[in-house]
């Protein structure tokens, strides 16, 4: 159970963090779109904030079949 908690605690920070990445990254695409004179800082805004956003929706996926399984497992001896 303590892994499932840390997993979702865990989801739920880089959830936020993402959420924060992907603010900044519309903010540079709207910069990109208007053909700003120089993108290098809008183009490195969205190529670092990829990875964040990868790695939450892979923790998510990954902190909800733990929790699936482990919520199954003590709900068939109840039935």
């Amino acid at each position: 159970m303590k892994i499932v908690r840390r997993l979702l605690i865990a989801s739920v920070a880089c959830g936020l963090a993402s959420l924060v990445f992907f603010i900044f990254g519309r903010l540079a695409m709207t910069d990109i779109f208007h053909g700003e004179p120089d993108l290098t800082l809008e183009w490195r805004i969205v190529s670092i904030g990829f990875l964040p956003i990868l790695f939450f929706h892979l923790l998510s996926v990954v902190a909800a079949s733990l929790a699936i399984r482990f919520i199954g497992r003590s709900n068939s001896g109840t039935e």
